[in-house]
């Protein structure tokens, strides 16, 4: 199992992002100026509160992180692997960027790659961005990012390796698993663009959004798999750690 060296240092992320506040309205009114200065110009059929609910979680200035799940391959014995994942989930964002930074920093040290999917324009720069914002120390892995030209970067995206240079293509993750026969996830009844709604008006919420974000990093994790031509991990040694 030789190939399993490519994989020993490689943390699979994903993270879930939700708008700071319900709606608009409840935005603090200094806020409520910067996001209509941000998209009064886009505005065209849709109003500033629809707006606020499908883009704000996308933007660290207007979100906030809820779920990051984290995924990692390890040897089982001599001719086989698995894949164990993790989801750290809390409505306080400055707790959960706190625990987040001393996992990888202490129990995940040896691991210096992170894999996600759009993790290049979305999840390492918004982690980056919210733990400056809420005054936590960014950690190693993340650090070099800012002393790094972007061709140095050392994290995988697999959007990346999905555009072969293409900086136009945006294939969503779901889609990939569809096309690379990647088991879909359990409830296929929650997208991205719906994890503010769930987050903000169903009592279990944040729980549903977890199992979705563990669903996530399987797949992206499979998904290198594919990408890298590598045998993939059998569905009975994939396991979800609570």
């Amino acid at each position: 199992m030789k190939f399993f060296s490519e994989l020993k240092d490689l943390l699979v992320i994903d993270i879930e992002t939700v708008a700071l506040s319900p709606s608009y309205d409840e935005l603090p009114e200094v806020m409520q100026q910067f996001w209509w200065r941000k998209v009064a110009h886009t505005l065209d059929k849709e109003t500033v509160q629809d707006a606020y609910n499908r883009r704000a979680n996308l933007l660290a200035e207007f979100g906030k992180v809820i779920v990051i799940g984290i995924g990692y391959f390890h040897r089982i014995d001599e001719n086989d692997f698995g894949l164990r994942i993790k989801a750290l989930a809390n409505h306080d964002e400055k707790a959960l960027l706190a625990d987040f930074a001393g996992l990888i920093s202490h129990k995940f040290a040896k691991y210096n790659r992170l894999v996600a999917h759009n993790g290049k324009e979305f999840d390492y720069p918004y982690l980056c961005r919210r733990m400056k914002i809420n005054g936590i120390k960014i950690p190693p892995i993340l650090q070099q990012l800012s002393q790094r030209k972007p061709w140095d970067n050392p994290h995988i995206d697999t959007m990346e390796m999905w555009r072969f240079g293409d900086k136009r293509n945006f294939t969503s993750l779901r889609l990939l698993a569809e096309l690379f026969a990647i088991q879909p996830c359990k409830d296929m009844n929650i997208e991205g663009s719906q994890v503010h709604q769930v987050y903000y008006g169903e009592e279990n919420g944040l729980e549903r959004i977890s199992a979705y974000c563990r669903c996530d990093v399987r797949m992206t994790a499979e998904l290198y798999l594919k990408f890298r031509e590598l045998p993939a991990v059998k569905p009975e040694n994939i396991i979800e750690i609570a």
